[in-house]
């Protein structure tokens, strides 16, 4: 019993200290701007009346989805498996926050990298994502995704939900 206990709180350690981290460590590939130093400023003064449901808040307006890209969404699921799995899964099953599936088809691109690029303010005057907070009972941490990263993973995000 004294195990299970033992390894039951290493788990639970894990899980919460996976999803945070202040600071990015890695490096940015150059060309790419970093979506959490550029976010400030785009959402600077953003209030609920200002809040596009359909784009969110952010710099993020058109993405282009056109095209599916196996590399990019590859790419995404090395990312998520880091950064996102620990508290989502790729199912509509909820772990810690909601499940991936259909998301793609819920939101736009734009909302969605706009939303993982820099949640915080996103968070503080969207009513649909207060109410999954009310569910999840933890804020989506800032993952210090720059662009190209957020691209990858919202790729990933679209081959869960039949992208090809």
């Amino acid at each position: 019993m004294k195990l299970l206990k033992t390894i039951a709180l290493a788990t639970l350690t894990f899980a919460l200290f996976s999803c945070g981290g202040d600071k990015q460590t890695d490096s940015i590939p150059s060309g790419s701007t970093d979506a959490t130093a550029t976010a400030d400023e785009s959402t600077a003064g953003a209030d609920a009346a200002s809040y596009d449901p359909n784009r969110g808040l952010g710099k993020h307006e058109n993405v282009d989805v056109s095209k599916f890209d196996p590399a990019m969404a590859a790419a995404g699921k090395g990312l998520a498996e880091v950064k996102c799995t620990s508290c989502h899964k790729t199912t509509d099953e909820r772990l810690v926050g909601p499940g991936w599936l259909g998301v793609t088809k819920r939101q736009t691109p734009a909302w969605i990298m706009n939303f993982i690029s820099n949640p915080d303010p996103m968070i503080d005057v969207d009513p649909e994502l207060q109410k999954q907070l009310e569910l999840c009972l933890v804020r989506m941490p800032n993952q210090g995704l720059n662009d190209t990263e957020a691209r990858e993973v919202l790729e990933y995000m679209r081959e869960i939900d039949g992208a090809k």
